[in-house]
Parts: C-alpha cells; sequence; structure tokens
C-alpha cells in the first residue's frame, strides 16, 4: 500500500510567505501614492470650482471685487484633506491657495498648498504648488513662487 502525502512541507510554507512579503513590500508604496494623489486631487477640484464664478464677477464687478473670498457662498467650506481656502488680490491677479491638513492625510501632501492665480487683464490661469512632482496634478507644474 502506498501513502499518500498530505499537506504542505515547511519549505513550501515558506516559500509562500516569502512571496507574500515581496507582494506587500511592493504593494504599500504604491498604495501610499495612489492615496496622496488621490487627496491631492481634491484640492484641484476644489479650486477648478471657482474659476467660471470668479471670471464672471471680474467681468460684471471688476477683479477686486470679485476676488473677495466674500463673493463665493460657502468659500469657507473645505474638504476633508483641506484646510483652508484663501483669496488674495494683486492689481489686476486674483489668486486662490488651497492650504492642506497637517493631520489626517497622508505626508506627501501634509501642509502643502495649491495655488491658482488669474490674471484679469489677459484672462490667463496659472497654477503652482509646493507638492513633490509625484502626487502633483499633471497640470499645475508651477511653483508657489512662479505659477505656470
Amino acid at each position: 500500500m502506498k501513502k499518500v502525502q498530505q499537506g504542505f512541507t515547511l519549505i513550501e510554507l515558506m516559500i509562500v510567505v516569502a512571496i507574500i512579503g515581496i507582494l506587500a513590500a511592493v504593494a504599500i508604496p504604491a498604495y501610499q501614492d495612489y492615496t496622496a494623489k488621490a487627496q491631492a486631487s481634491e484640492a484641484y477640484t476644489l479650486l477648478a470650482g471657482y474659476k467660471t464664478p470668479l471670471v464672471d464677477a471680474a467681468s460684471s464687478a471688476g477683479i477686486v471685487t470679485a476676488c473677495a473670498a466674500t463673493s463665493f457662498p460657502g468659500s469657507t467650506s473645505v474638504g476633508k484633506s483641506v484646510a483652508s481656502i484663501g483669496f488674495t488680490q494683486t492689481g489686476t491677479t486674483c489668486a486662490i491657495q488651497a492650504v492642506f491638513n497637517t493631520s489626517g492625510v497622508n505626508s506627501k501632501i501634509s501642509g502643502g498648498k495649491v495655488l491658482i492665480k488669474y490674471d484679469a487683464n489677459d484672462g490667463t490661469w496659472k497654477c503652482g504648488t509646493d507638492l513633490a512632482a509625484g502626487v502633483q496634478n499633471k497640470s499645475c507644474s508651477g511653483t508657489l513662487a512662479s505659477p505656470t
């Protein structure tokens, strides 16, 4: 009578555990990058929502009036990752800046900023950020000091 093998050997189990460890070592950093990009996209989405109303207000009431935070109902409402949104006006340029929370968000965006500027003279928008290149929106590649 032949003896039939039952179960797994210790070597086989160790190989499976090693493979799972290698997969986890690759997957965890990729997941963290994914969550950082998702959290960062919230600021871009919130700021994009101000573009049309700001241009409309600037064309009808002037850039100084349009850039006031009080011109936008609910402008103090922020998202889960964004701590605040601020408006500043210099000459014919209105800047809107989103600041990320320092807690409860991925460390790659913690305390970071995204800035969009509207120039009423030529109607152009520029964007800048201090976020790491890996989590930036592709359409916002400038810096805070020099938006593009």
